[in-house]
């Protein structure tokens, strides 16, 4: 069952910044994280459990990296790895709605069953981008694994058929995700006003 986030993350006194000394509150500690990967990739498992060929684990760079890592070693099943370069936050806290695709799969997808892999749904209009192209080149299937989910700032419709966390509507950092390229290396999840 996915988790639901409805406190509010405790803000930041020093505004974008994120002062490793004071050690903040996380939103969502390193612990809770990996308890919920781990029962994503159990359930992905089960899910793909029967497919002929390995599960192709589509990666959406660079945020996801982390979350794709964890959820890969969490599963009982076969996987191959691919990457997508795509964005449409160019810098700052919210996406300009115009999307960069700087990199698509490299191995053939024609027939295969394939789990998109992304940090965070927003707006939804990355990953819905992105899922109409893995669709065009073939795919049998094509599902859908976020570590978190943003409802709020959605634009687009969007199926998450692996949801780590649902979030409220603050800008978040850490475990991969990134503010202006940095705080990825963070092992929990911050919020920043």
């Amino acid at each position: 069952m996915t988790e639901v986030l409805t406190q509010p993350a405790p803000s930041e006194s020093s505004g974008l910044a994120l002062d490793r000394a004071s050690h903040p509150t996380p939103m969502i500690s390193s612990a809770r994280i990996a308890r919920r990967v781990h029962q994503l990739g159990r359930h992905v498992s089960q899910v793909y459990a029967d497919i002929d060929t390995p599960l192709v684990m589509v990666i959406i760079l660079k945020g996801a990296t982390v979350f794709a890592a964890d959820l890969l070693r969490s599963l009982s099943i076969p996987a191959e790895l691919e990457f997508v370069r795509a964005s449409s936050y160019p810098s700052g806290t919210s996406s300009n709605g115009r999307l960069k695709l700087a990199h698509m799969v490299e191995g053939t997808l024609v027939g295969r069953h394939v789990l998109l892999v992304e940090d965070i749904i927003d707006s939804g209009v990355t990953v819905n981008a992105v899922a109409r192209r893995i669709r065009r080149l073939g795919a049998a299937t094509v599902r859908l694994a976020a570590l978190l989910d943003r409802p709020a700032r959605r634009q687009v419709e969007v199926t998450i058929d692996f949801t780590g966390f649902v979030i409220p509507d603050r800008f978040v950092i850490g475990y991969g995700l990134d503010y202006a390229g940095l705080y990825r290396e963070l092992p929990h999840i911050y919020a920043l006003t």
